[in-house]
């Protein structure tokens, strides 16, 4: 059986080119859509992530994601080694209901079972809790504040 192709594709991001697209995508969702300002949506683990990027058929970036790890991910993990930080995930306007969220998602916990993880934290902004409850998410800890939004902690367990 034959189908379309994908609308997109999702991948790790390697290269200049790959990170620009996944810092151009924050900047429209975060500093555009969501008034993040733009010196706090940057910051130093941006150099240390595993960065993922969604792309269109047109090498369009849609969407994007990172994932932190080891020493990077402790001050959101609670410093347990085998648990890595899921943050900074962007879906363009235009691509959103079209699953490039979920498949970012996927992605990343794709790549930190690839890195040994047992889990996945994330600070949710709490009108997307649903979202990621729907992909195994399970909120923990008292709701707090994140460059002015209110968020959540969540964690999934990795299975194989």
């Amino acid at each position: 059986m034959t189908g379309s192709p994908a609308p997109y594709t999702t991948r790790t991001a390697v290269g200049e080119q790959d990170l620009a697209a996944c810092f151009l995508v924050r900047k429209d969702v975060f500093v555009g859509e969501q008034d993040v300002p733009e010196e706090i949506e940057y910051d130093e683990y941006d150099a240390v992530a595993l960065h993922v990027v969604a792309v269109a058929a047109d090498g369009s970036p849609l969407g994007t994601g990172r994932l932190l790890h080891g020493p990077a991910a402790a001050a959101r993990t609670g410093g347990d080694p085998a648990v890595g930080s899921l943050g900074r995930l962007a879906v363009t306007k235009e691509a959103r209901g079209l699953g490039v969220g979920a498949a970012l998602v996927r992605a990343i916990e794709d790549a930190a079972r690839e890195l040994g993880l047992a889990a996945v934290d994330l600070h949710a902004q709490t009108h997307a809790l649903g979202f990621y409850e729907r992909l195994g998410y399970v909120a923990y800890g008292p709701e707090f504040p994140d460059a002015g939004m209110p968020h959540r902690a969540m964690r999934r367990v990795l299975g194989d």
